[in-house]
């Protein structure tokens, strides 16, 4: 194998390892809003009858898979608040230019 086919190679793996590490921190965005997304669809097209007679009988309205799809989306909203803290830190730093007198 010659010099230019390995470096070739090489970038090539780079460039390969590079883009699963860009997809993959794309990637714990879409958690979150697939679960909402999720719990609407099963609570606007869940006909379940059998459900609403068992929850009936206990009174209790957290059963359920839509329950459970928010919940997800709750404990995958890390990402997202990491992004609008990060967001809104820099824009008040933005707003408050450094003072030039010294």
């Amino acid at each position: 194998m010659s010099a230019a086919n390995a470096a070739a190679s090489t970038r090539c793996n780079n460039e390969g390892a590079f883009g699963a590490l860009v997809m993959a921190k794309w990637l714990h965005f879409a958690a979150s809003p697939t679960f909402t997304a999720m719990a609407l669809l099963t609570i606007v097209f869940d006909t379940g009858a059998p459900g609403v007679l068992c929850s009936a009988g206990s009174g209790v309205m957290l059963s359920g898979m839509a329950p459970m799809y928010l919940l997800m989306a709750a404990f995958h909203l890390g990402p997202w608040l990491k992004l609008i803290s990060r967001r809104r830190n820099v824009a008040q730093d933005d707003s408050f230019p450094a003072s030039k007198s010294f």
